[in-house]
């Protein structure tokens, strides 16, 4: 376990949001899932897995605060730790706790590990068809109250052993192909029925604000380098565009144009990174017309020039 490596004041600070949900699982089965997933680990970050949308994730060393987006699913840590910097919120998702992510947010994140002890964690995309097919067995809510697009939850028992049933599966190739399905469908039930499940029944009910906005980053995320406004996305939600900008940053904390510039910052280093394309060509890629504003507005955001990256 990483637990000696983590300042006292991090593992005490109160302003994380898994702080406050609940008791943490045993230290056993954090050891467990780790000796789970260790063999199974080839390479640094997210790996793909025999099982559609699971993806392991390894880091032999710790990293720095640094800007990236989550797509909709859920993270475990099994050894290490991971924090969150979300517009003035801290998310700590470790051992004790699981991160839920109804909604692809651009936040930081910071990575706790070190050689000898890696983090090492498993990750689960929400299918929204599968999610549906779920929700619709159970009974129906329709407040927006408690849902949360990013949070981080105790993990309790139930959960813990969908977890480690859903990795064992994977040293398994038939096991793999047999089980799979059903083991992520499993953790996504357990979810569902968790403290965040709220944010996740949402998605698919498509009622209320939460819905249309969750609609809305959808569209985005297919269209980010085409030209977008402001008033086009509300009328698509069916919503004026004040009432739109209001509840946007009400659940994403930016606004509508604050998010899509960074959407679209961090694909062009995703372009940048697989080194597929030169800085003018990621720059009119997603969407914008001057190369120069996007230079500009990429050091700004990253602290490195698009070259220099």
């Amino acid at each position: 376990m990483l637990e000696h490596s983590i300042p006292p004041m991090l593992r005490d600070r109160q302003v994380s949001d898994a702080g406050r949900a609940g008791t943490l699982p045993s230290e056993d089965w954090a050891t467990r899932l780790a000796s789970t997933l260790e063999p199974l680990v080839q390479q640094e970050g997210f790996s793909e897995t025999a099982i559609d949308g699971v993806r392991l994730i390894a880091s032999r060393c710790s990293h720095p605060r640094t800007p990236l987006i989550y797509e909709p699913g859920l993270f475990f840590i099994a050894q290490g730790d991971k924090i969150g910097y979300l517009e003035g919120r801290t998310i700590h998702y470790g051992p004790g706790n699981y991160l839920v992510q109804a909604m692809p947010l651009p936040f930081e994140c910071e990575t706790l590990a070190r050689p000898d002890a890696p983090l090492l964690g498993i990750s689960i995309a929400v299918d929204p068809l599968t999610l549906s097919e779920l929700v619709h067995q159970m009974p129906t809510s329709l407040s927006d109250d408690d849902a949360a697009p990013m949070a981080a939850v105790a993990l309790d028992r139930t959960m813990a052993e969908a977890v480690q049933r859903l990795a064992d599966c994977l040293h398994d190739e038939a096991a793999s192909r047999a089980l799979g399905a059903g083991r992520v469908r499993e953790v996504l039930f357990a979810a569902l029925n968790g403290p965040q499940g709220q944010s996740l029944r949402q998605l698919v009910q498509r009622q209320g604000h939460y819905a249309r906005i969750a609609e809305s980053l959808d569209y985005l995320h297919r269209h980010f380098a085409a030209p977008l406004t402001v008033e086009a996305l509300a009328a698509r939600a069916n919503m004026s565009a004040s009432h739109f900008h209001h509840h946007f940053k009400r659940v994403t904390q930016v606004s509508p144009v604050q998010y899509l510039k960074r959407l679209r910052l961090l694909r062009a280093r995703v372009l940048l990174s697989q080194q597929r394309v030169n800085v003018a060509r990621a720059a009119s890629e997603v969407g914008y017309r001057s190369t120069s504003q996007f230079s500009r507005e990429y050091k700004r955001y990253f602290g490195v020039s698009p070259s220099q990256d």
